[in-house]
């Protein structure tokens, strides 16, 4: 009897152990699933916003858990367009070659590969992938890129009638699609086909739409092209003064796209870094589910002998999985945490160098002005320093408060304040800044207006909006302070009449968050710093910021604060 209750046992622990390896089993399926809808979120958004290199770490955690095909194929299509975009064609080729035809952009897979082809210079292997592309029903969708692409191949071939008839086939179709960009490359090539053959004639009446289209778009590359190609063009003509003038207008668009050079280079330095980091974090995970599966096994082969330990066993199997899951979830947010220091130091850094070197150029002119004694332009010279000072201490003072913040080292006292008697006091502080740009300061606070607040961080985020407003203002405009009341809520509104903003700048300004970019249309220093560090401490006083602005109207920029329960 005992031996069969013995038996008995046994069979029962063992059933009881297949139950387990069930629930685990879907536990893990239910967790791939969930890793593949994230990494695949975020591999598609790195596409979308052409970030490949993050592109590529993500696809690759996708590609390593899914096995739906047309997930793979899917996401080989991504990959392989990632590698494409940096000039890995070999590896392009090779993630091609794992998607399925029944993919449903599979003609944009030929398209690419036809595109590859022509990049390593095999143009009749180039002409046969375009071709190809005729038998499928949505060939017309990017008709006018591979007419164009064919006229290429021909023309490299020396196929001058063939080239002509698809280039100016490509043309006619761009033309109806009104894309700049392409236009320009269409016309460019046109007139090169024409003027290998000696037909200036022809050829020059498309170097000229391609240069006055140029004027219309923001390429450096495109600009500096067109105007080269304009020079050659009067250079054999003989009209050297005419050639003169783009030659020194593509040395101009030369030098900018060198300056927007460097600054993408240190962009691909931090590219380079953050995919060495998620590459090592893959290595990590993988290593994680070897050694997990090695104790599985482990697990199964020992399960008769320590059935006494298995409750226990699977206790702390799950603690490891729950420990494991928040060690990474705080990895996560560690690597995002240093993304955006790396970031904000990185723009910071350029800001503040900027500023040194203006003002080293500064000091150089005031010299030169002493030593002349103009007085005037030594005038002109110390106020503009004196405003680029100001910036510099203003975007330091910002991030030692930022640094703070961050550290949780800030102390908030929360009391009642009189706004009147704060405004009186900076704008004391502000009137040289006022008369430097001759702009008209207008204080509509009224006497006793008490809100509940910290009376350092308050000063803080008013003298940020003012910067602002002083920075985004023409002289003679008008900046006016006032107050209204709602419900249990004071509203303090810093209005400008100066350029506005974007309802597109707005919104990014009032997103949740702390990443930081340059904007493209910033002069001077600015780092979105300000911004971010108002929001933080309006949201510690437990208020809102709020945006109305119209471009060439000016801004409002709104702060609710609690109303004093004191004064009523």
């Amino acid at each position: 009897m005992p031996f069969i209750k013995t038996f008995l046992f046994i069979i029962c622990f063992g059933l009881s152990f297949q139950i387990q390896l069930q629930i685990k089993e879907e536990r893990n399926t239910t967790a791939s699933d969930v890793l593949i809808e994230v990494d695949s979120s975020k591999a598609e958004q790195f596409f979308i916003e052409k970030n490949w290199d993050s592109t590529i770490v993500y696809t690759a955690k996708v590609l390593t858990i899914a096995k739906k095909q047309n997930v793979l194929d899917r996401f080989h299509y991504i990959r392989g367009f990632s590698f494409m975009k940096k000039r890995l064609y070999d590896e392009a080729e090779n993630e091609y070659s794992h998607v399925s035809k029944d993919f449903s952009s599979y003609y944009r897979i030929i398209r690419n590969l036809g595109g590859i082809a022509l990049e390593q210079n095999k143009y009749k292997e180039a002409i046969c992938y375009f071709e190809s592309l005729r038998d499928y029903p949505n060939y017309k969708l990017i008709k006018s890129s591979v007419l164009h692409d064919l006229g290429l191949s021909y023309f490299h071939l020396a196929k001058f009638k063939a080239a002509e008839k698809y280039l100016l086939e490509s043309n006619t179709l761009q033309e109806k699609e009104q894309d700049t960009s392409l236009l320009i490359g269409s016309y460019t090539d046109i007139a090169n086909l024409y003027y290998e053959q000696y037909k200036d004639d022809l050829a020059i009446p498309y170097f000229e739409k391609a240069y006055q289209l140029s004027k219309k778009i923001k390429s450096f590359k495109l600009k500096r092209k067109t105007s080269l190609n304009m020079a050659v063009v009067e250079e054999n003509r003989k009209d050297l003064k005419k050639a003169l003038v783009y030659r020194k207008e593509y040395e101009k668009w030369k030098d900018s796209l060198n300056d927007q050079s460097k600054v993408w280079a240190i962009a691909q330095i931090e590219k380079r870094h953050a995919v060495d980091q998620k590459q090592k974090h893959i290595k990590i995970l993988k290593s994680e589910n070897e050694i997990k599966v090695i104790q599985r096994n482990g697990f199964i082969f020992s399960s008769v002998i320590l059935l006494l330990f298995l409750s226990a066993g699977i206790y702390f199997y799950d603690q490891k999985n729950k420990n494991n899951k928040i060690i990474l979830a705080q990895k996560e947010e560690l690597d995002g945490l240093n993304a955006t220091k790396d970031k904000l130091f990185s723009i910071i850094s350029h800001d503040l160098r900027s500023s040194v070197n203006v003002l080293q150029k500064g000091n150089t002119k005031l010299l030169k002005d002493i030593d002349k004694q103009n007085y005037t332009a030594v005038k002109k010279t110390v106020l503009k320093n004196s405003s680029i000072a100001n910036s510099t201490y203003n975007l330091l003072e910002n991030l030692l408060q930022w640094a703070t913040i961050q550290t949780h080292k800030l102390y908030f006292a929360i009391e009642s304040i009189d706004l009147y008697t704060v405004l009186q006091q900076l704008e004391y502080n502000y009137k040289p800044l006022f008369e430097n740009k001759s702009l008209i300061f207008e204080n509509k606070i009224p006497k006793a207006v008490f809100v509940l607040a910290d009376l350092d961080s308050l000063k803080i985020i008013i003298r940020n909006l003012l910067d602002n407003a002083i920075k985004f203002s023409e002289e003679n405009d008008t900046i006016s302070i006032y107050t209204y009341a709602k419900n249990d809520k004071q509203y303090l509104v810093i209005e400008d009449t100066g350029i506005g903003m974007s309802q597109e700048t707005k919104e990014a300004l009032l997103k949740e968050g702390t990443h930081l970019n340059k904007k493209k249309d910033q002069k001077g220093i600015g780092t979105g710093l300000g911004i971010q560090l108002c929001k933080s401490m309006i949201k510690k006083n437990k208020g809102e910021l709020l945006i109305e602005s119209k471009e060439g109207i000016g801004t409002k920029m709104i702060i609710t604060l609690p109303k004093s329960q004191q004064y009523g």
